[in-house]
C-alpha cells in the first residue's frame, strides 16, 4: 500500500474529526509531568555525538495547534518510516544492547522515532512538540515512540502500528520523555502506575 493509498483510506476527514470528541474522556488528552530524570543512556550517548540534536527549544511552551494538514503529514510519516525501516534491536545491528542513530534501512524503536521526528520538523513542525517517550510495554519490555504535542491531545506515533493514538487509548505505561524546554533534557511521566523500567529507559 502507498503513503497516497493509505491516507485515501478514509482515515484523515475521519479520525480527524473524530479527534475533536475526546476532551470528554476521563484521561487528560495531554500526558502531565512529573520534574526532571536521567535521560536513557542510550539519549545520552545520541546527545554527545550529535549536540545539535539535544538544543533548548525556544518560543511558546503551548501545543501545536493541530490542523488537517499537520494530521495528514503526522499519519503520512508514521507510515512511510514504518514501512521503509526493517525491525531489527540494536544487538543484532551493532552489537551492543544500545545504540540510538537515525536508521538505514534497518533499526530499533528508538531509531524509527528519530527519523520520525527528524521528517516531522523537516515538516515544520516544531521540536518542543516532538518527544521522544520511554513506555514499558505489557509483557514488561522497554519501548520508545515517538509524542506529538497538539492542542488536541498527545498523539503517538509507533513502528508497531500505522495507526496514530492518543497515548491514552493505547496498552503502555508511560515513564518519562524529553522536556519540550529542552530536548536533551527528560521529565517522569505520571501514569498512575509504579513498573520496573527495561532496558530502553536505562
Amino acid at each position: 500500500m502507498t503513503t497516497k493509498t493509505f491516507l485515501k483510506a478514509g482515515l484523515i476527514g475521519a479520525v480527524f474529526s473524530a479527534v475533536t470528541a475526546h476532551s470528554a474522556l476521563a484521561f487528560p488528552t495531554n500526558m502531565t509531568t512529573d520534574g526532571s530524570t536521567n535521560p536513557p543512556v542510550g539519549h545520552y550517548e545520541f546527545c554527545r555525538n550529535l549536540p545539535q540534536e539535544c538544543r533548548s527549544n525556544p518560543g511558546s511552551s503551548a501545543p501545536a495547534v493541530l490542523t488537517r494538514d499537520g494530521w495528514k503529514k503526522i499519519l503520512a510519516v508514521n507510515y512511510d518510516v514504518n514501512q521503509a525501516v526493517t525491525p531489527l534491536t540494536d544487538k543484532e545491528i551493532y552489537g551492543v544492547e544500545e545504540h540510538w542513530a537515525y536508521p538505514d534501512q534497518v533499526g530499533d524503536c528508538e531509531d524509527y522515532v528519530l527519523l520520525k521526528r527528524k521528517r516531522l520538523i523537516d515538516a515544520g513542525f516544531s521540536p518542543a512538540d516532538l518527544l521522544i517517550t520511554v513506555v514499558l510495554q505489557p509483557n514488561g519490555d522497554g519501548h520508545a515512540v515517538l509524542t506529538v504535542r497538539t492542542d488536541r491531545g498527545d498523539f503517538v506515533l509507533d513502528n508497531m502500528r500505522n495507526k496514530v493514538l492518543l497515548w491514552s487509548e493505547t496498552e503502555y505505561t508511560y515513564l518519562k520523555r524529553q522536556s519540550e524546554q529542552n530536548s536533551g533534557r527528560w521529565l517522569k511521566l505520571q501514569d498512575g502506575r509504579t513498573v520496573a523500567v527495561g532496558s530502553v529507559s536505562q
